[in-house]
């Protein structure tokens, strides 16, 4: 995809609605306002948000909220799924939208707009309602009026808009400078064939907030929660997400299907050295559980989409129920950052509405889970103890009550204590507080931290990500010192946490995939975690792309490896291996590993074992290593064998050593 347009707009875009969101809140807020008189209620809600969070965290939610829903509603208008086009004009010579251009010759779609507000429109229109823009003024109820109405089959991104952020809604929607009209230009309906224009979108538009947490840092400025997501965001180039997602949850199914036709389309599969004797058995594909544990906009879940799509179809399930049986059944997504987890919602629920025209009348939801902090004030947990039942609430329970308290900090790494959370939350969901009103706030929250240890519970079959990668000097002093304690062997970077997490959520024999920075295959510092992984776990495959993996990160800044690995140990099992690093862009990469997996003697495909790793001190993941090479370490080190001495030196470099510019050639004989 060309992204460098979607890049220039979406950062424009923030700029401009930040700035625009800021002259509307000083509008408002003025002491004599018209929204003080009309919308008094509103007033308070955005007076008392300023008050909690800041008026730049509230100009900075409200900005990018309209930014999201400009941007779903356009992707929407070109593929179709709105019936009449809400930001988009009907045909592409025009330039009006065509919902306005409806109105105003009296079509309103009445189970969208309910009649009040047909009747301002209409007013407004006709020039019975006194406005100074009366078609700018029509065109912002319909939006919201659309806004709410998908509202029903999109809770997540289209909350329904009766507060402050209708009054903040930008003033400008339909002039040629709009912020809509460049929307447009950068949406072509070509970016808007696949939903990962709406993730690349995200990362561009945090991109100017990233540079700003990076620039604190080289002040020693520490990330805090609120600046993880933009510090870490990272969108995953397709290819690799292709990579990770065949080599898991495409082998898993190979493996119990060992005649499916899948692998014809699997272009990035690799195909094993090695029979496999033990694995997960699957007897239909409603079963598999696919996670990500830090899922951003959803990029490896919606190819996990495409991928379970044809793995139904080929089992012959009904194409009208597989689009609802993936998402209610197959893929989970959790996300700290509200937005990113808005926007993989938003991108799965596009992929089931493609395969169904129908799907918005279901009702179903994505499974992503948004983490939030969740915090009990002194006696609160006693009362609410004291009111179910103490019986309930053990140790390991009340413990895991307590560990979502900064969800916004520690994310997925979070590791509850309750083993059976699916049965603690249906005995506490059965239990009726409704007449008791503190308890009633009490156990809501009590239910909320227990799905979400549902979502971190180990019971998947395959876990993929692209983790976040901080490194411990940019780490907040609370996380520094909470994975001091919970991550001993890999509290380095946040990705190495992440490695051994998603061993955690797996279930043996499950698959992990990621695609992490290299330095956990060799550097000391992660020497443990290297113990833990070949000891406990199998790596399958590995593409070892080194510098340049990403065209968005220039030069030699991130140096990558993309792996998978089966939650069981297999010492001596030969992996397969592809040594990427040579490749100067995406491209060169990308055509590598589709050379390799279809010619495996092209050169850079390795095989290698755990076993082969631990021969040499260290256990670095040296898969290029000869046997022969290999085999040296095995024999003992000279100085077991001999008496080691430094040998002839002059003792004053200074003094006795010449470069040989410093010689005269009439002092020096070269024959």
């Amino acid at each position: 995809m060309e992204t460098l347009k979607l890049k220039r707009f979406a950062q424009y875009a923030r700029r401009s609605l930040l700035e625009q969101v800021s002259a509307k809140l000083k509008l408002v807020l003025a002491e004599n306002s018209a929204a003080r008189r009309e919308r008094a209620e509103a007033i308070k809600k955005l007076e008392e948000a300023i008050k909690g969070h800041g008026k730049e965290q509230v100009i900075e939610r409200v900005a990018y909220i309209w930014f999201n829903r400009f941007c779903a509603l356009r992707f929407m208008d070109v593929n179709r799924y709105n019936r009449v086009n809400i930001v988009s004009p009907a045909d592409p010579g025009q330039f009006q939208p065509e919902i306005l251009a409806e109105a105003k010759m009296g079509h309103i779609d009445e189970e969208m707009v309910d009649d009040k507000i047909r009747q301002q429109i209409f007013a407004l229109l006709n020039g019975k309602a006194p406005s100074h823009d009366p078609q700018g003024e029509a065109y912002r109820l319909l939006v919201v009026a659309a806004c709410n109405f998908w509202n029903k089959a999109m809770p997540f991104l289209f909350q329904r808009i009766d507060d402050y952020t209708e009054l903040l809604m930008p003033d400008d929607l339909l002039s040629g400078n709009s912020i809509l009209a460049y929307t447009r230009e950068a949406m072509t309906p070509d970016a808007c064939k696949d939903v990962e224009v709406i993730g690349w979108l995200y990362q561009f538009y945090i991109s100017e907030k990233k540079d700003e947490v990076f620039d604190g840092l080289k002040k020693n400025k520490k990330i805090t929660p609120e600046n993880i997501p933009a510090a870490t965001q990272l969108f995953t180039p397709h290819w690799i997400v292709r990579y990770l997602v065949e080599n898991s949850l495409g082998r898993l199914w190979l493996l119990n299907r060992p005649g499916s036709k899948l692998v014809l389309q699997m272009d990035y599969y690799i195909k094993p050295e090695q029979p496999a004797r033990d694995f997960l058995r699957i007897g239909k594909p409603e079963e598999i559980k696919i996670c990500d544990p830090a899922c951003g906009s959803g990029h490896m879940l919606t190819y996990a989409f495409d991928l379970l799509y044809a793995i139904y179809e080929e089992e012959g399930v009904d194409p009208a129920e597989i689009p609802e049986k993936i998402l209610n059944h197959n893929l989970y997504g959790i996300e700290i950052d509200e937005r990113a987890g808005e926007l993989a919602a938003f991108a799965l629920t596009m992929k089931a509405r493609a395969k169904q025209r129908r799907f918005f009348n279901k009702g179903v939801k994505p499974n992503i889970c948004v983490l939030e902090n969740v915090h009990f004030d002194g006696n609160e947990l006693k009362d609410y103890m004291d009111f179910v039942g103490r019986d309930l609430f053990n140790a390991s329970l009340q413990t895991t009550l307590r560990e979502f308290e900064e969800a916004d900090n520690f994310g997925s790494l979070i590791r509850p204590d309750v083993t059976d959370v699916d049965g603690m939350l249906r005995i506490l969901e059965s239990k009726n507080v409704s007449g008791q009103l503190f308890l009633s706030m009490t156990h809501q929250k009590v239910l909320q931290a227990l799905r979400q240890a549902d979502y971190l519970s180990p019971k998947y079959h395959v876990v993929i990500a692209n983790p976040p990668y901080m490194g411990g000097k940019g780490m907040n002093g609370r996380l520094a010192a909470w994975v001091k304690d919970n991550y001993p062997n890999s509290k380095s970077d946040l990705f190495a946490m992440f490695i051994e997490r998603n061993l955690d959520l797996a279930q043996k024999h499950g698959a992990v995939a990621m695609i992490t920075m290299q330095s956990w295959m060799f550097l000391s510092s992660f020497e443990a975690l290297r113990a833990r992984l070949l000891g406990q776990s199998t790596l399958l495959s590995m593409a070892h792309l080194g510098a340049r993996a990403f065209d968005s990160i220039g030069g030699e800044v991130v140096s990558t490896t993309a792996f998978v690995l089966e939650n069981s140990n297999g010492l001596n099992y030969k992996g397969g291996y592809l040594r990427l690093v040579a490749g100067n862009s995406e491209a060169e990469k990308n055509d590598a590993i589709r050379e390799a997996v279809k010619n495996p003697d092209c050169g850079w495909f390795y095989c290698a074992s755990a076993a082969d790793f631990k021969k040499i001190p260290g256990s670095p993941i040296a898969y290029w290593a000869s046997a022969k090479l290999v085999e040296t370490f095995q024999h003992p080190k000279a100085q077991e064998i001999a008496t080691l001495f430094q040998g002839i030196i002059t003792g004053d470099n200074e003094r006795l050593v010449r470069g040989w510019q410093e010689i005269s050639l009439k002092r020096v004989s070269l024959t």
